[in-house]
């Protein structure tokens, strides 16, 4: 659950005692509180999230080009192999 104001919102998490000790420790070896380690990290996370989905559909935009001449690679490709003489 999100509750907004019109500068921060509160999200209200439901997390297990386990894993709620390990962030405490781990916000705690950072010298941060807990919700700086919780929302660092979980941004941190999302953030590279996002690049690679970036990135993906970057390279299948470029995957979908069509082919360009590349008369140095078409000679390259036409040279006999030195491992076949």
């Amino acid at each position: 659950m999100i509750h907004s104001t019109s500068h921060n919102a509160q999200l209200i998490l439901r997390i297990p005692p386990r894993q709620v000790a390990v962030l405490r420790q781990a916000a705690k070896l950072t010298n941060k509180s807990l919700t700086d380690f919780i929302l660092d990290s979980a941004c941190q996370v999302a953030e590279q999230t996002v690049l690679n989905g970036e990135q993906a559909q970057a390279f299948i935009e470029l995957l979908d080009r069509p082919g360009q001449d590349n008369p140095g690679l078409k000679d390259l490709l036409n040279r006999p192999v030195p491992w076949c003489n």
